[in-house]
């Protein structure tokens, strides 16, 4: 069976449960938080899956759910999840292993003497200490002639280990370093560890002018396999009983290493942390809104997709989808104690 016949079932599947599943969700109270879902116009799909579930998936305007959408720097968290998997299979040492130590050759000339004591717990945390390259410098970034060396090449600003300076550039020198020590392209590490075992498709995306693909913005995935992707990380590193990632990689992926000055939030390996009431979120954003948020004391995965060409920041989209987890996480709670 090819991966392509196996995602379709899956996705024929998660929606035939949805639309079983409507009216029992709606008795457990999701509906008033739907509604309020529906009324954000940037927003354009909506997937929760409970105890293992899919209990509601709604497209209320743009794709349908089964076709892949642009999650932005939702990325980030899949290359950190590709990291985990590098490092389960001994393919890299661990979160401390230096660039020096695993890919020198992608370290340029000229380049400040501390960008190869940089580790991969730096990358993955954006504490490189080197100019971001998001934001303002975005733009000549990606028109330079090569990103990577961009990236380390940019002014030590910071101490590496010691405060985030989020820069989608950390990423890709990350998926760089992926592809170094793997010698297999991002997008095929993208499906063999992840498309494969979650049965999902992963579709090509950006790549940089070394024919590198794109680390941390720019993929795309369907928010039904949004969904699959993070309850295997709810599940602690498995899902449907295939093991994807280590249930090590996940308590290291959920334990706070820094903060994000733009939201607030703590962050660890690729997710942001929040709490909401009494329950611990880990959840992964992209620009405009592509949000996944992982529950796991109430066994709750909620995928969000929005209009990707509009921004969501903290006090506006992105901060009205944070006040819908909450709606949904009380009707959850609830659901949980009965």
């Amino acid at each position: 069976m090819t991966l392509s016949s196996l995602t379709r079932r899956m996705v024929l599947a998660g929606l035939g449960a949805a639309l079983a599943a409507r009216p029992g969700s709606a008795a457990a109270g999701y509906g008033p938080a739907l509604d309020r879902a529906r009324a954000l116009d940037q927003l354009n799909a909506i997937v929760i899956s409970a105890d293992g579930r899919i209990v509601e998936a709604e497209a209320f305007r743009g794709p349908a759910l089964d076709r892949a959408v642009n999650v932005k720097s939702v990325s980030k968290t899949i290359v950190a999840a590709l990291t985990g998997i590098a490092i389960d299979t001994g393919a890299l040492p661990g979160p401390g292993a230096t660039l020096a130590e695993v890919a020198p050759d992608l370290i340029p000339a000229g380049a400040d003497p501390r960008v190869g004591a940089i580790t991969l717990a730096d990358l993955l945390t954006m504490q490189a200490g080197l100019e971001r390259t998001s934001g303002r410098n975005y733009g000549p970034w990606v028109q330079s002639r090569d990103w990577v060396a961009f990236a380390l090449s940019r002014p030590m600003v910071g101490v590496p280990g010691q405060g985030m300076l989020y820069s989608t550039g950390s990423y890709h020198v990350l998926g760089a370093v992926l592809t170094e020590v793997s010698g297999q392209s991002l997008l095929d590490l993208s499906r063999t560890g992840l498309g494969r075992p979650l049965g999902i498709e992963i579709p090509p995306w950006t790549r940089d002018p070394q024919g590198r693909f794109m680390g941390g913005n720019e993929m795309a995935l369907s928010p039904l396999a949004l969904i699959r992707f993070g309850e295997a990380f709810r599940q602690g590193g498995a899902l449907d009983g295939v093991r994807v990632v280590s249930a090590d990689w996940v308590t290291q992926s959920f334990t706070a290493r820094t903060r994000s000055n733009f939201s607030g939030h703590d962050y660890g390996y690729g997710w942001f942390l929040l709490r909401a009431g009494r329950h611990d979120v880990a959840y992964a954003r992209g620009y405009g809104g592509q949000m996944l948020y992982v529950v796991p004391s109430l066994g709750l995965t909620v995928a969000v997709t929005s209009d990707p060409t509009r921004p969501a920041r903290s006090a506006g989209h992105a901060g009205d989808l944070n006040a819908l987890l909450t709606d949904l996480i009380v009707p959850a709670a609830e659901a949980a104690r009965s």
